[in-house]
């Protein structure tokens, strides 16, 4: 299963790509298949593609569906 994640904008860099951040973790991703995308925006990333611009209310209500996620399922992954 793949899974699409919502990320921060956090630097702009030449030729449609940028770099953002999740979990302070950077990512390099991709903003060729989205347009207007600015410094401190949220985008959806799937496989180092930014698939989907996000407003801030949507960004952080997804990013606590996530959290919930990984609270509910920590006890059944062993690491």
């Amino acid at each position: 299963m793949c899974l699409a994640v919502p990320m921060k904008v956090i630097e702009m860099k030449e030729e449609g790509a940028c770099v953002c951040e999740l979990e302070n973790i950077r990512y390099n991703v991709d903003l060729s298949l989205i347009e207007s995308v600015q410094l401190d925006d949220f985008v959806i990333v799937h496989a180092g593609f930014a698939i989907e611009k996000l407003d801030l209310d949507e960004a952080h209500q997804r990013l606590a569906l996530f959290a919930q996620l990984a609270e509910t399922y920590s006890d059944d992954v062993k690491i």
